[in-house]
């Protein structure tokens, strides 16, 4: 079913009020940014998928605003930042796994802006890595997964 364009969802919005609810009851909020060195060389000569258009157009390049958190997502005191998101998968050439068993975190709920893309691939690996998540989509959605 195509999007109402004329009253598009909330997502910056519904998800900073998601993620200020679970620093108040007591959760660790974690950012999984995804960046790339200028001329996206960590991507393939040849890439496929979504990293081609990534290369392409130049996205999500370190220090430049592509790669800038929105303002209303800026991390704040007490959240944890990932570090090495290069390509789909949150845990996947990132500190994400250390992290979650460096603070004992267990139950996971998991997020984010490309969830047929990103979340989806990174669900896969929570699944290892916590002993309860729950995937949270469009439109803010909650699926548990026990």
């Amino acid at each position: 079913m195509p999007h109402d364009l004329t009253n598009p969802p909330k997502v910056l919005e519904n998800s900073s009020k998601l993620a200020d609810y679970g620093r108040q009851t007591g959760c660790t909020v974690i950012h999984v940014p995804i960046c790339f060195e200028k001329g996206h060389k960590e991507i393939a000569d040849v890439p496929y998928g979504i990293l081609a258009g990534v290369k392409a157009g130049e996205a999500f390049t370190n220090g430049e605003w592509g790669a800038a958190f929105s303002d209303l997502m800026i991390p704040k005191d007490g959240d944890l930042v990932v570090k090495g998101k290069s390509g789909l998968c949150g845990f996947e050439s990132t500190n994400l796994d250390f992290l979650l068993r460096q603070k004992g975190i267990k139950n996971v709920v998991l997020g984010g802006f490309l969830t047929n893309c990103c979340v989806e691939v990174s669900s896969e690996d929570v699944i290892e890595a916590a002993s309860d998540y729950y995937l949270i989509g469009p439109p803010l959605s909650i699926v548990h997964h026990a």
